[in-house]
């Protein structure tokens, strides 16, 4: 493998009889090669790095959206690349550094190529060298940016790729600490400047639980208005659990060991939380703009670790837990803060409520509780009326009388998975791109809200020592 001549680039394309292949030179390797250990595939890389410019054959004609990886050490940064996409590039440039997170990330989207249902035809050109981001600036081969990795600096690499010209579909969070709110806003005015698009993914407000209890909580014959609550009784309450051991398009997701580095990765509040915050923004405010500065107050949070076992550590990562993490090593587990999901809002007729236990068999399902049983009977039309209401948008969808509560029926159709959410995501920053006055003007301002609340509740709940919350999330 180390012997190829220089200039000689690594390819992959798509192949009628064996899907993509892996060219060093004029040696062809099948897929079977992924099996082969990392540090052989990383062998592989550096090869092909020391040639000039790594080509793709077969490139096709200039499309409008041209999409370049940064670094991709989460698995989302492959998860936009699982369907193809009308106006968009096939050819894909990645600069990262060699290494597992790159291995992997090539490894998911061969995958996505290979597979017998619907089998996508990305072609990756691969730029494995230390200093990508500073080689992606220079090459300026594309024009919309996907970022998806290391959290800690993420916001540095946003606004270097700003500043060079490109689009940015960039995973959350953001930022992880306070003092980087600054940063967000120099970024998201650069992008307003030139007129670029910034977007961070927010899947969950593709799922159809928290669209129709959206629909519901703004629906005053159902809802009514907001209850006031306090902090002893909230009048929104969100639960996540998040599985560290999963399986992404088929195959066991091994994450690297840096992922459980909180000053790396982030933690419970800023990390995870992003998507719980931005729910509760675009539930309760639709369409409207939230100033952080005069809209929004931080009065208390806590946290708490979650262990790890060694054992355990190593399924997930394939490694031992590295010297790095040792001071958060305790009893011989990782000591470690960070996937069901539980939300009500609470109104002054109803409370509007996602379940995911094992009554739903752990699949999110949405109902609507009467605050008074002598009301169920209007509640009841009221929803019946919502349903028929959102028919266009969403078929199918109806409502059934459980005795003290309603449940809203939704056809197996409309239930998107997690993994298929990152396409509509892609498919909403696209139509930004084309048309950047489509972009919603409330979009920035919430935005800055959003990581307000994760950054000051993060720094808040240090401030005292760790304390678990009681969870309200029915088993």
């Amino acid at each position: 493998m180390g012997g190829s001549p220089p200039g000689q680039g690594w390819q992959r394309r798509t192949a009628k009889s064996k899907g993509p292949v892996m060219r060093i030179g004029s040696s062809p390797m099948t897929r079977s090669a992924m099996a082969l250990p990392c540090l052989a595939l990383v062998g592989l890389l550096a090869a092909a790095a020391a040639g000039p410019r790594l080509r793709a054959e077969g490139s096709p004609p200039m499309a409008d959206v041209r999409f370049v990886t940064l670094d991709p050490g989460h698995f989302h940064a492959a998860l936009v690349q699982k369907e193809m996409y009308p106006g968009v590039s096939k050819v894909v440039h990645v600069y990262a550094p060699l290494g597992p997170d790159l291995i992997d990330h090539l490894a998911r989207v061969s995958r996505f190529n290979q597979r017998a249902d619907n089998p996508t035809s990305w072609e990756l050109q691969v730029h494995a060298t230390p200093d990508f981001l500073s080689q992606m600036l220079r090459d300026r081969a594309g024009n919309a940016v996907v970022l998806s990795g290391r959290n800690r600096g993420k916001i540095d690499r946003v606004q270097s790729s700003l500043d060079a010209g490109f689009n940015a579909l960039v995973d959350k969070p953001w930022i992880l600490e306070a003092a980087d709110l600054p940063k967000l806003e120099r970024a998201l005015d650069t992008a307003e400047a030139r007129k670029l698009v910034a977007l961070d993914i927010m899947t969950e407000r593709h799922e159809i639980t928290s669209e129709l209890q959206r629909e519901l909580v703004n629906d005053p014959a159902t809802f009514g208005t907001l209850v006031r609550g306090t902090e002893a009784d909230p009048g929104v309450y969100m639960e996540s659990v998040h599985n560290l051991m999963k399986v992404v398009a088929g195959a066991p997701n091994i994450r690297p060991t840096w992922f459980f580095d909180t000053e790396e990765q982030g933690e419970g509040l800023n990390d995870i939380g992003t998507h719980l915050v931005d729910l509760v923004q675009w539930t309760l405010f639709p369409d409207q703009a939230l100033d952080y500065r005069k809209d929004v107050r931080v009065q208390s949070a806590q946290r708490w670790p979650t262990m790890i076992p060694r054992d355990q550590f190593r399924r997930v990562t394939g490694q031992e837990i590295p010297a790095a993490l040792s001071p958060h090593v305790k009893d011989d587990a990782l000591e470690y803060a960070g996937d069901s999901h539980f939300a009500y809002y609470r109104g002054t007729r109803a409370r509007v409520e996602v379940r995911q236990g094992a009554a739903e068999k752990h699949r999110p399902e949405l109902y609507v509780v009467p605050n008074a049983p002598a009301d169920k009977a209007a509640l009841l039309a009221a929803v019946q009326k919502k349903m028929a209401a959102l028919q266009t948008a969403h078929p199918g969808v109806g409502v059934e009388d459980l005795g003290p509560e309603l449940r809203i029926t939704i056809p197996d159709r409309l239930r998107i998975g997690h993994e298929d959410h990152f396409a509509q995501v892609t498919q909403r920053f696209l139509r930004y791109v084309r048309g950047r006055s489509t972009l919603p003007a409330w979009e920035r301002p919430n935005m800055l809200a959003k990581y307000y609340v994760t950054t000051e509740g993060t720094a808040l709940a240090r401030r005292a020592p760790p304390r678990v919350a009681e969870r309200r999330a029915p088993k």
